[in-house]
């Protein structure tokens, strides 16, 4: 058998019992966001069959009524329906949120003889690749369409039998210079009534689903597997529990990047885990369209209360069109990664979040840290 360099990544829908935890977190943030863009936040959601647990730490001047704003968003994602076991009206809820832990604010907090610093130690990656032109890797950002037009077929009644839950998976292939060759293998996995068949499934999901997939990446040897066990109509927090934060390599480059391991979701700017990761792909997406290398890995390290990273570290995988040297000083000269400036220069005290929190964060439209705004700089200062 030839040998074939593939990888594979994964994404889910927003029906997704994490995705709908996820998105509840971030709808909270949103909410005290909106009223008190200086509110320290960080939510956690477990979901389950008819129950969901909300708990965390919120220190704000807002009001919020949290357990309206997550029914309102489980309306949103599609569970109305009682007989789903989870559904916005029945779900019982339970609410533990209390204020920020003191021993944290007083890193975090800025005074007159403290600078903000990070919210907790740790790393973040941030990266870019010219496979796509969202600069993203390839099989991401096909799942991440792919389980995007799942819903969008169930919303607007295109194939009206779908449930909100679904996963969707993408294995790419590579020539033996590293270029993408071809799509090999599509994975589909979509809840639905009982009334349906496979059969049609299977055909109104090539019709309607992956028909939004480039035909040039497609061929007669690509394999697709659709509802593979053949039966898919318990799902959602009714057929398994969901968390905040469980798809991190989801959220970020699936899997074709590293991960410093900290969860996206519910979380504000202070926290590293997300303003720095933001920035970090930031810095990344910047040197690979400005032509510095077609590949680029930059791994940030905190230390809690700290503003300045304790390392930065860049990493081109041999495709850098300059010494990785010069590139380093070139983002020494441009960016800032002290988390008050990160958190000011990409403007992230914004109620944003929740349209993040399903179908990647990265990769996106309309985003201040997907913005190329720095490439002629880079360029200048390469010369």
């Amino acid at each position: 058998m030839q040998y074939k360099t593939l990888f594979t990544s994964e994404s889910v829908t927003e029906g997704h019992p994490d995705k709908v935890c996820d998105l509840i977190s971030d709808a909270v943030l949103d909410a005290y966001l909106a009223s008190d863009p200086e509110a320290r936040v960080a939510v956690e959601v477990m979901a389950s069959f008819g129950l969901l647990i909300i708990c965390g730490e919120v220190t704000s001047r807002a009001k919020i009524d949290i357990e309206s704003v997550a029914r309102n968003v489980i309306k949103e994602i599609g569970y109305t329906e009682t007989n789903l076991g989870f559904d916005y009206q029945n779900v019982k809820i339970k609410i533990n949120v209390h204020s920020q832990s003191p021993d944290i604010s007083i890193g975090v907090t800025e005074s007159s003889n403290h600078e903000q610093g990070a919210g907790d130690q740790g790393f973040v990656f941030g990266y870019a690749t010219d496979e796509t032109k969202e600069l993203m890797p390839l099989a991401i950002h096909m799942a991440h369409l792919l389980a995007k037009r799942l819903t969008e077929v169930r919303k607007k009644g295109i194939m009206p039998y779908l449930r909100p839950d679904g996963k969707t998976q993408v294995t790419v292939e590579y020539d033996e210079k590293g270029n993408v060759k071809r799509i090999d293998t599509i994975v589909i996995s979509a809840q639905h009534t009982d009334d349906v068949s496979q059969e049609q499934i299977r055909k109104d999901i090539l019709t309607h689903v992956v028909s939004i997939l480039p035909t040039n990446l497609i061929d007669n040897k690509t394999n697709y597997f659709i509802n593979p066990t053949g039966r898919f109509v318990i799902g959602g927090p009714n057929g398994d529990t969901g968390l905040t934060g469980r798809k991190i390599i989801v959220d970020t480059y699936g899997g074709y990047a590293r991960h410093g391991g900290g969860a996206l979701s519910g979380k504000d700017p202070s926290k590293v885990d997300r303003s720095a990761l933001y920035y970090a792909r930031y810095v990344a997406k910047n040197i690979v369209a400005a032509g510095l290398a077609k590949k680029c890995e930059i791994q940030v390290a905190y230390i809690i209360g700290q503003a300045k990273p304790v390392s930065i570290k860049i990493d081109t995988f041999e495709t850098n069109t300059i010494k990785e040297e010069k590139i380093a000083s070139i983002v020494e000269k441009l960016f800032d990664f002290r988390p008050k400036e990160i958190i000011k220069s990409l403007n992230l005290k914004q109620p944003i979040y929740k349209r993040l929190a399903a179908y990647g964060h990265l990769g996106r439209c309309n985003v201040s840290y997907e913005e190329t705004d720095k490439k002629a700089e880079i360029i200048k200062l390469a010369k």
